[in-house]
């Protein structure tokens, strides 16, 4: 928990959490260095490393399983406090054109990561990364090469803003804003922390317009500072508008269009047994399941984390398979968990698990339905990003489970609710199984698509 001081903005600052020029330019020197809290002097010192550049320092991972860089959070939360106070922003030129609250958290790394990305052809945005230990998490390492905008700068920026937009409208102790966005106090009935839905609210509060005028605003006063003033020699107008176009476009539909995943490292998954099979995407369908056991949704991440390994535990050591064998699974806590994921071949859909993904969702939907916003992870985000990435064709189709096996699986809810999803498919699978009603044979024996049907194997 952060102590309730008003030096906390401070002591970050103090401590190197506004390294860059623009960061420095727009909210001046650092203050005195305030007197130390010794455990949070001493914290703070450790997290943010100031004496290194490395992606993987300066990084807390919150409640919900998601990674967060303190430094483009605690700039947004300074600004908010700085506008509550009564600070309109910058007054000279080039940067009273910037708005203060994205320059200090995202469009600075944005611009200069895609203008980097644009000279050395490297990657602009991600990778996400691990920790190695969940439960007590001292060493992050990223699962590829980093870029100025790694998964949890973009977190921590997009926190940033959302916390600093509300401490400019309400200024509340510290504590108790952590404690409501990245906890459960916050009278959200599904017990999801507002930071679960950072894409979502981030989206709702920046438009993808307001993005590229800002990365458009931040290239011109990158002009004048070094390196990137070398960068941008090169470019016209009409080019620096095209990157500040692609940067906006890119960052929203990589972390505001698209849900996040959690990576197998993060659940805890035990290693693939044997040498997995490579899928070619892009595939032609996707199958929509329910685990029937684990019977209850998770609504943590904590939660999910369990029943993924349990699963896994299941499907390895009683079924005998080499993974888990959904290719994602849906949790009930704002996030889609990493199964056999884009690459590998699953176990979800006997006969059919070279031709499409397995998504299963985390509970029993016989009777009730998944909490709206889970279903809306996969048809509005999940799979429109799966076809813009080419993991999907654009003409896909979606089915049940029980469309494809002798199964009740997905759940008589869950199979009526996917029948008004864009590409369902009414049809027979390849044991005459309408796909209509609720078939009495068990999901608990069947789970993976491994049910008997009339002589073949669904």
């Amino acid at each position: 928990e952060v102590d309730d001081t008003p030096d906390i903005p401070s002591l970050v600052r103090a401590l190197g959490g506004c390294r860059t020029p623009v960061c420095h330019t727009l909210l001046g020197d650092p203050p005195p260095t305030p007197k130390p809290i010794p455990e949070l002097w001493t914290l703070l010192a450790h997290l943010l490393h100031p004496n290194t550049t490395a992606a993987e320092h300066g990084l807390v991972l919150a409640p919900d399983g998601s990674t967060v860089a303190l430094a483009p959070l605690f700039a947004g939360i300074e600004v908010g406090l700085k506008r509550a106070a009564g600070w309109s922003g910058p007054i000279d030129q080039p940067y009273a054109a910037l708005d203060a609250l994205y320059a200090v958290t995202i469009t600075e790394a944005l611009g200069t990561s895609f203008l980097m990305a644009r000279v050395n052809g490297t990657a602009a945005l991600g990778p996400d990364g691990c920790w190695d230990d969940v439960d007590n998490p001292q060493n992050f390492t990223l699962l590829g090469p980093p870029s100025l905008v790694p998964d949890a700068v973009a977190n921590g920026a997009m926190d940033g803003v959302l916390l600093g937009t509300r401490l400019a409208e309400e200024p509340i102790p510290l504590s108790v804003l952590f404690r409501r966005y990245y906890g459960v106090e916050n009278g959200i009935t599904s017990g999801w922390p507002h930071s679960s839905r950072r894409r979502r609210d981030f989206g709702a509060l920046t438009a993808v317009g307001k993005l590229e005028e800002e990365v458009a605003a931040m290239l011109r006063v990158l002009r004048g500072l070094s390196p990137t003033r070398e960068l941008l020699e090169e470019f016209g107008e009409e080019e620096e508008a095209g990157v500040a176009h692609r940067a906006a476009r890119e960052f929203m539909e990589v972390y505001v269009e698209c849900p996040a995943i959690i990576p197998r490292c993060m659940w805890g998954a035990r290693p693939y047994r044997g040498t997995p099979k490579p899928l070619s995407p892009p595939l032609g369908s996707i199958y929509i399941h329910h685990t029937f056991v684990p019977s209850a949704p998770c609504r943590s991440f904590a939660a999910c984390a369990r029943d993924m390994r349990s699963m896994q535990l299941f499907h390895q050591d009683t079924r005998g398979w080499d993974d888990i064998g959904y290719s994602f699974v849906v949790g009930s806590d704002g996030y889609l968990y990493q199964g056999r994921g884009w690459h590998w071949v699953g176990a979800h859909t006997r006969g059919h698990n070279t031709k499409g993904y397995g998504v299963g969702y985390v509970g029993n939907f016989s009777t009730s339905l998944p909490d709206p916003e889970a279903i809306a992870l996969v048809r509005d985000g999940l799979i429109p990003c799966a076809v813009r990435a080419g993991w999907l064709h654009q003409n896909y189709t979606l089915h049940g489970h029980r469309q494809m096996v002798n199964t009740s699986c997905p759940g008589d809810a869950l199979f009526q609710e996917i029948q008004t999803w864009h590409g369902f498919k009414v049809g027979t699978g390849s044991c005459g199984i309408a796909g209509i009603g609720h078939l009495a044979h068990s999901d608990a024996l069947e789970m993976e698509g491994w049910g008997k049907c009339g002589g073949c194997w669904g």
